[in-house]
């Protein structure tokens, strides 16, 4: 665990990815320091890992294990290879590869230009709290929902929408995201379906996890809470209603080409 209260804070769980007890390996390295291009001394200090913050790592990486068993069979299908995501855990902030520097305030993201998954296990904790949607399914939904990016990324729909995004002007451009994020939605409900297809994991309960961490952070929701009033034409995600739909259709059908958001009559 590589982290900074002004610098970069990484987590990275490499034992826990080679199958080892991670614990003797875990370490929290506090680095001073500014953003990207900044100078200056760096300090460290090591901090063990809580038991708690050792339980949600190994969480995301089976998570993490069981969106690569799905998306490697679906690119089989379509003739492709999937190529798979490197997951990075952090708090506070993180400097990424591809996509510079990146506070917590931004909660988990991907980044297409390193193909990374950063997922700041501290969301997990206000998920819960502030967003009144507990349990693990709801934590899976939020990882898959990511890995969603990364199939964008694979197939060339992040790239595509990009290059629209920069041809329009701001209400269109927000449009075009909150497309795509439904879409990393519906992608979310395609792995949610296959898994449980493959293994039968999910318990009474699950999807309605899912369903509440879908709703909970859709964007009337979140400028309702925010601001006590909502902007539509704002939104980057989608409603809650939206989010729900398409995660929902995902499931139902499991079908990657019943996903497309961009020519749907009605999102």
């Amino acid at each position: 665990m590589v982290g900074g209260g002004l610098g970069t804070v990484v987590v990275v769980l490499l034992a826990a990815f080679l199958g080892v007890d991670p614990r003797p390996f875990l370490r929290l390295i506090q680095q001073g320091g500014g953003p990207p291009g900044g100078g200056g001394p760096v300090q460290q200090r090591e901090v063990e890992l809580t038991p708690e913050q050792i339980e949600q790592g190994n969480f995301v990486r089976a998570t993490l294990a069981m969106t690569e068993d799905v998306w490697n069979e679906q690119f089989a299908k379509m003739g492709r290879r999937y190529r798979e995501p490197t997951l990075v855990l952090f708090s506070d902030q993180v400097r990424t590869e591809g996509c510079g520097f990146a506070s917590a305030a931004v909660g988990p993201f991907y980044c297409p230009g390193d193909e990374k998954v950063y997922i700041d296990l501290a969301f997990y904790d206000e998920l819960a709290r502030r967003f009144q949607a507990p349990g693990e399914f709801a934590q899976a939904y939020v990882i898959a929902h990511e890995i969603g990016h990364h199939v964008q990324n694979l197939l060339g729909i992040s790239g595509e929408v990009s290059n629209r995004q920069r041809r329009v002007d701001e209400k269109e451009a927000n449009r075009l995201s909150v497309m795509l994020e439904l879409q990393a939605d519906f992608f979310a409900g395609v792995w949610a379906h296959h898994i449980e297809k493959q293994r039968n994991v999910l318990d009474p309960g699950d999807i309605e996890s899912g369903l509440r961490a879908a709703a909970a952070i859709g964007d009337d929701a979140l400028q309702r809470q925010a601001q006590g009033y909502v902007v539509p034409d704002s939104f980057t995600h989608g409603s809650s209603a939206q989010r729900v739909k398409w995660f929902t259709r995902g499931f139902q059908t499991g079908d990657i080409d019943q996903g497309d958001t961009f020519n749907a009559p009605d999102l």
